[in-house]
């Protein structure tokens, strides 16, 4: 049996993934000041899910860990995409 080391982020790298949270979250509220329409939240919606991913792969640590968890958490993020794209669905074709 081999013996995993564990991973330690350095500080660099933990304030660059900080900045890119920083610039996302503007991004989040400068969106808010543009009139997209119907696509308002769904730019939100994609750039707050490409914030969790690098939560996940740096702060959670699976860009380090085992690549059966990443497919695991791959494919939870697939059917969590799914349930969301059927809502839009659903609410945009409902009869008013």
């Amino acid at each position: 049996m081999s013996e995993d080391k564990p991973h330690i982020s350095s500080y660099a790298s933990s304030i660059w993934i900080l900045l890119a949270l920083l610039l996302l979250t503007i991004a989040t509220v400068s969106v808010t000041s543009v009139n997209l329409g119907p696509l308002s939240v769904s730019v939100a919606m994609f750039i707050a899910s490409m914030k969790a991913t690098l939560v996940l792969l740096y702060f959670m640590h699976l860009k380090f860990d085992h690549k059966i968890y990443r497919l695991m958490m791959t494919i939870v993020l697939l059917l969590f995409f799914a349930i969301i794209i059927l809502t839009f669905l659903d609410y945009s074709f409902r009869i008013k």
